[in-house]
């Protein structure tokens, strides 16, 4: 049985496909890796919220997946949208790696520092714990952002950790945010294997049942909300406590909530956010 396993092209994500690809070799199993140039792929310059709602770096594979051209999609959880579109589900979370951002360039967030960083989630908390940073848009892959970091003359840049660390490139970071000092992206740290709804048993054995529970809980966080990619939201569950937080980009207001029901937190979230 041939079983067509999508992912994007860049070096990471490749890394990523080949673990997926390990996870699902079986007797009567034949696998074969497709590359898909997503549109946060081809556009390297404008910031995500120009490009497309959240998802810039999954729609295409989700179109193949439908097209019946892949059987399997290979996501870095966090990139997803909050909910599965129709016809599409998640056969697969594999085991979370740490979901930690990761401070590259220094070991520590200094008053006026300038750091690099796409991601609005990111400034935001920054911004909340060194209102004085000057906070400079960056993006591309993991290789060109820490070469754009030295060529800029930026003082330090944000990354999650788990890339760095799948590329082996753990001695570029200089400090791990905790949790409790910046939240994590939902499902960052986690690879989802997506499939056509009903065809989960193709990579049943792969799922991970913690990673499943935590990633699909802070997930259902972001669609209470109601979060995109402008919009500063969070959620990270570690196992004991789902918490859930909205910001503003500047830094000006952040707010924390905890709890066991993810709909009633990002619910508090979103009537924090309209204020």
């Amino acid at each position: 049985m041939l079983v067509r396993v999508g992912s994007r092209g860049s070096r990471l994500a490749i890394t990523q496909a080949e673990r997926a690809l390990a996870s699902l070799r079986a007797p009567g199993i034949e696998l074969a890796l497709v590359p898909i140039t997503t549109a946060g792929d081809r556009d390297r310059s404008r910031p995500f919220g120009e490009i497309g709602s959240r998802g810039v770096f999954v729609k295409e594979l989700e179109e193949a997946l439908l097209g019946q051209r892949i059987d399997v999609a290979v996501h870095s959880a966090k990139d997803m949208t909050a909910s599965d579109p129709a016809g599409l589900a998640i056969g697969a979370y594999l085991r979370r790696d740490d979901p930690r951002d990761a401070l590259c360039g220094a070991s520590e967030v200094r008053p006026r520092m300038r750091i690099g960083t796409a991601s609005v989630r990111r400034k935001a908390q920054l911004l909340a714990l060194e209102p004085s940073l000057e906070i400079e848009p960056l993006r591309g892959n993991i290789d060109t952002r820490l070469r754009k970091r030295r060529e800029r003359g930026l003082d330090a840049i944000v990354l999650a950790a788990c890339g760095l660390d799948r590329l082996g490139l753990g001695a570029e970071i200089g400090r791990r945010f905790e949790p409790d000092v910046m939240l994590p992206e939902a499902g960052q740290g986690a690879l989802a294997l997506q499939v056509r709804a009903g065809e989960e048993h193709l990579v049943a054995a792969a799922d991970d049942p913690e990673t499943r529970e935590r990633v699909e809980a802070e997930r259902a966080v972001v669609a209470a909300v109601g979060g995109g990619c402008l919009a500063p939201v969070a959620a990270y569950h570690d196992g004991s406590t789902l918490t859930g937080l909205v910001a503003a980009e500047d830094g000006s207001w952040l707010e924390r909530r905890t709890g066991d029901d993810p709909a009633a937190v990002g619910e508090e979230l979103a009537r924090l956010a309209e204020r």
